[in-house]
């Protein structure tokens, strides 16, 4: 057996690696070349090709198939970065990726990540790291204030925010916490006392739950259905209603849900839809929620709730009295790196009344006291990290005024973008009015016969994370036939460049292009030169197309 080196830990020790996996000064050394790499990289980003041109499985033949017997030098391990992980990276830093909504990164982010990796802990309990939980609350509500959020959502009185790992985890918390109160209510209201009486009247109950929202609404309202165990519908949504789900089309649902005996107990609504940005009609939607207040009301506002920070968009923060909970993502379009999902309830104690389960190792007589936040029953998981950090280092770096300068740098750079596409109107269409910086354009075919959109929109029939995919749009309408094929091969052709990166949509049975700028980096000079590409391709493509009609 080897002697350690490390004799001043002891002779028991004989470990042969320095208990940190390198020295204090080796550290140092690594971490300064590290930083000067990251730095190198976002100074050269531009000129990499934003999406890679790989095929699956690349990294198992540029990697050993066992792991290493033996530890290896760090200069070995931070060679391989280059080598081996940026062919396989998407740069959803760069100016170029105008792909489905922006994962932010900056510089004060990344310090806050480092910071938190070094103060690693579990920090389900505010005992775990008091500094952990209570700068959580006041970040949330400095950001609460920040986006002009109703009072209510504050933590000085019942509700309050907590940071998720996603806007689809905060969607399965909020479902659980509106399913276990739907529960609780109807039995209370029935008088059932007898805990068996009480747990098989539930599950009962369960059966007959269902969730619902737009056909608009992110697949994650879905997808959360399932995890908590109910049912799930969409409502299909009109063009005349600008996409915007409506009290009317509510209240029919929940009257032909409860004509089968079904129980409706979650509304999903949306500010900023995934496909065209679109905002459902919170005002008329408020008046029906009056006449069903046991249906928990959560507001999706994953992307354009950034633009909260704006006084011209805060008559919507307003309208939030109506719903039980809404989130937003700092990591989208407001300069901090994912994940940083923040959601504000309007009652902690739902949540906690859903989540909390408390055995004896985690009591201390801080949490029985109960006047402290033990943030573990706020979500789904016991342990979580310590977030809040780099969004205190961000809010700080920029500054309420600095926030806003960022989101109208981007609604100019997409303003920019729409006059370009008006510019040549005779072979590009704005499908809908652009919001929060998306452009959704498709190709008009030669003859000038733009298809229409149909009245009722059912949503993309993939999810938002397959929305890169082509799909086949099968019509028994030739020119509507004809116009998705060329948006299509346009997209295709653009998309095979690998210099831009954007996604494509399906809105009212028409293919869609979708523009969207709003990462940090993003530049006009890049904006002007995807619409150049874009033109380039589709006048190519319409000759062609041209040439085969003749």
């Amino acid at each position: 057996m080897s002697s350690h080196t490390n004799q001043a830990n002891g002779a028991l020790d004989e470990r042969s690696i320095p208990t940190m996996g390198m020295t204090g000064q080796a550290f140092l050394d690594a971490a300064g070349s590290v930083v000067n790499d990251i730095e190198r990289y976002y100074t050269t980003l531009p000129s990499r090709p934003v999406f890679p041109s790989i095929s699956p499985g690349y990294l198992q033949k540029l990697l050993p198939i066992a792991p290493p017997m033996h530890g290896e030098p760090w200069a070995d391990i931070e060679s391989d970065i280059e080598r081996t992980i940026m062919p396989g990276i998407t740069h959803w830093q760069s100016p170029k990726y105008m792909a489905f909504f922006a994962a932010s990164s900056t510089y004060p982010g990344i310090l806050g990540e480092m910071w938190s990796a070094a103060l690693t802990s579990a920090n389900f309990n505010w005992i775990c790291s008091p500094a952990v939980t209570e700068l959580e609350t006041i970040v949330l509500d400095w950001l609460a204030q920040i986006l002009a959020l109703p009072d209510l959502f504050l933590s000085k009185g019942e509700g309050g925010g907590v940071i998720q790992g996603s806007a689809s985890e905060a969607v399965v918390t909020v479902m659980v916490a509106a399913r276990e109160r739907y529960i609780r209510r109807h039995l209370e209201r029935k008088g059932a006392t007898d805990p068996d009486e009480i747990e098989d009247q539930s599950c009962e109950l369960r059966g007959k739950l269902v969730a619902f929202a737009s056909a608009e609404a992110h697949s994650s309202t879905k997808k959360g259905a399932i995890i908590a165990g109910t049912r799930f519908r969409s409502i299909p949504v009109h063009r005349s209603d600008g996409y915007a789900l409506t009290g009317k089309q509510v209240r029919a649902k929940i009257e032909e849900l409860q004509a089968r005996g079904l129980h409706p107990y979650y509304l999903g609504v949306t500010l900023g839809t995934t496909n065209t940005c679109a905002i459902d009609d919170f005002e008329s939607i408020a008046e029906v929620a009056k006449d069903y207040p046991d249906i928990w009301i959560h507001c999706d506002a994953a992307y354009a709730g950034s633009a909260l920070v704006l006084p011209e968009y805060q008559y919507l923060s307003k309208q939030m009295t109506l719903v039980d909970s809404f989130n937003m993502n700092m990591h989208k379009w407001l300069l901090t790196n994912f994940d940083a999902s923040c959601l504000y309830v309007r009652k902690r104690k739902d949540l906690t009344d859903a989540l909390s389960i408390t055995p004896t190792y985690l009591k201390n007589q801080f949490t029985d006291s109960g006047l402290v936040t033990d943030y573990r029953d706020w979500q789904i998981p016991l342990g979580r990290r310590f977030r809040s950090l780099k969004i205190w280092f961000v809010l700080r770096t920029w500054g309420v005024e600095g926030l806003k300068q960022h989101i109208r740098h981007h609604l100019k750079l997409a303003d920019l973008f729409v006059e370009l596409v008006k510019s040549r109107s005779d072979i590009f269409r704005l499908l809908t009015p652009p919001k929060f910086a998306l452009t959704v354009l498709t190709i008009k075919p030669r003859d000038g016969k733009s298809p229409e959109l149909a009245e009722i929109d059912e949503g993309d029939p993939r999810p938002f994370h397959d929305q890169q995919v082509p799909i086949e749009l099968g019509t028994d309408d030739h020119e509507l036939q004809r116009a998705n094929d060329i948006t299509k091969e346009v997209y295709t052709k653009l998309d095979e460049t690998k210099e831009f990166f954007l996604t494509a949509s399906v809105v009212g049975g028409v293919y869609a292009i979708r523009v969207v700028s709003v990462n940090p980096l993003a530049e006009e000079k890049y904006i002007r030169r995807v619409f150049g590409l874009l033109v380039e391709i589709t006048e190519r493509v319409l000759k062609g197309s041209d040439e085969t009609q003749h």
